[in-house]
């Protein structure tokens, strides 16, 4: 089920951050921008010809082995997660994140320096309302390979669970809970990234991580150190001496939290599903989570979103009274039988509206279109949709008998079930953006038998009768 009880918000200006890019080992720019209502999360490399955006979303995932990498028409954004829980922690919905290379900086392996670049440019409520996807059955996704699991499950509130278990005694069993999403600031956000020694050695010998040094990563030591490595990890981080401490890691860094390493899962977990596109509220339980299984468990959600809000129909009583029968309907609108096509309006808003039409054997187009087999034509659809959307857009003038409304564009139109004699359609109609200078801008669809039948992006201008 998808709620709408907060605003979407942004932030009040532009701030960077500069920084090395972990794996390219080059200096970037990263810049947050504020973006309008509805944007989400989208990255914009202004390094490249055109300046290409890739949005952040999991079906632009590509590679996942050392980081969450997306990839759209050949740009990549390599190692979003951190910088995208830093916006997803601090609940800020839409922001332009411009970058002059392939990957936001490191800096110090977590989010904090992305926290406090945000909060230094400040966060704003916008008009529109936030969609909420309320998790009310249990969701599940399993990597079969790795014993990988991450379940969701009904909450009040968004929460996280990390478990993760490595198997090795510098590093063993760890968890980690964050119960309210107001505490990732404090509790999650400085959790710095981590690895193996044994990976530090693989990565280094294939040039995989020429940003890296010892004040942004954790290193691990799981195996025994030979003096050719202690002297190639000097080498490598630029280090004169470089010691094993009491606790297992390499010198020069200290632990934040003695589970840091489930915290800093617990940051990829929450970086990784901003990829869903919709926030969520249930309970994320993640076993060993890890890139793969978080990305596939954000497809995953995406795509059940997404079937959920196409047949989302709309809860009403058909033989309740309406908000408005069809008198007063013609009072609002100019049009007449037999080019009236809605019957009733059962809510609306400043934001939505909800209308019927009953279709009989006696509408006039049946005479010639299929009279054999009578099917309502989809343009015809569309336009009660359209009309529907009039009584939305008229609302907002104190005298709507003196205004018509007049079709800009239509995009992104679909039709999914055929529409007969018998049938009762319920369309709903929500603002995608604020009404401004007369113009509309809507998302419409259209319902028959508890199924989505027609959908379509509608934009109309508001005009005074001469």
């Amino acid at each position: 089920m998808i709620k709408t009880e907060f605003k979407q918000t942004t932030i009040a200006k532009e701030v960077s951050l500069t920084g090395v890019g972990l794996h390219t080992g080059k200096e970037v720019v990263l810049t947050f921008k504020p973006a309008s209502e509805n944007n989400g999360y989208t990255f914009k490399r202004v390094d490249l010809e055109g300046t290409p955006i890739v949005e952040a979303d999991a079906n632009y995932v590509t590679d996942t082995q050392r980081g969450t990498c997306l990839e759209k028409n050949n740009v990549k954004i390599q190692t979003c997660e951190h910088v995208l829980a830093a916006l997803v922690g601090l609940q800020v919905d839409n922001v332009i994140l411009e970058l002059n290379a392939s990957e936001p900086p490191i800096m110090d392996g977590s989010s904090k320096h992305f926290i406090e670049a945000i909060e230094s440019a400040g966060i704003i409520e916008q008009e529109a309302n936030r969609e909420e996807y309320i998790i009310s059955d249990v969701i599940s996704y399993i990597d079969e390979e790795t014993g990988s699991e991450i379940t969701v499950i009904p909450s009040e509130e968004y929460q996280v669970t990390t478990m993760v278990d490595f198997g090795t005694k510098v590093l063993g069993t760890q968890n980690a809970t964050l119960q309210h999403l107001t505490d990732f600031k404090t509790e999650i956000s400085d959790s710095r990234t981590f690895s193996f020694l044994h990976e530090i050695e693989m990565l280094l010998e294939h040039g995989l991580i020429k940003g890296g040094d010892l004040n942004n990563a954790i290193v691990y030591v799981d195996k025994v150190i030979s003096d050719a490595t202690m002297d190639r990890l000097k080498s490598a981080f630029k280090k004169d001496n470089i010691a094993i401490k009491s606790n297992g890691i390499l010198d020069n860094l200290t632990l934040h939290h003695p589970n840091e390493a489930a915290r800093h899962k617990l940051l990829d977990v929450v970086g990784d599903l901003a990829l869903i596109g919709t926030r969520i509220r249930g309970k994320v339980i993640a076993n060993k989570p890890g890139h793969f299984v978080n990305t596939q468990f954000a497809k995953k959600m995406a795509k059940i979103i997404k079937t959920e809000k196409r047949n989302n129909v709309p809860e009403i009583n058909l033989s309740a009274a309406p908000l408005m029968d069809v008198t007063q309907i013609m009072d609002m609108l100019p049009h007449r039988q037999p080019f009236l096509f809605i019957d009733k309006i059962f809510e609306l808003s400043k934001t939505h509206v909800i209308g019927t039409k009953s279709v009989t054997m006696n509408e006039s187009f049946f005479a010639g279109h299929f009279p054999g087999t009578p099917v309502m034509p989809g343009v015809l659809i569309i336009e009660a949709m359209a009309q529907t959307g009039g009584i939305l857009v008229l609302s907002t003038v104190p005298d709507p008998e003196n205004y018509l409304t007049f079709f800009m564009k239509m995009d992104n139109v679909k039709f999914k079930q055929k529409v007969v004699p018998g049938d009762t359609i319920i369309f709903k109609c929500d603002l995608i953006s604020p009404i401004r200078r007369g113009i509309c801008h809507m998302q419409g669809y259209a319902y028959v038998n508890e199924k989505l039948c027609a959908e379509a992006e509608l934009m109309a201008k508001i005009v005074k009768k001469q």
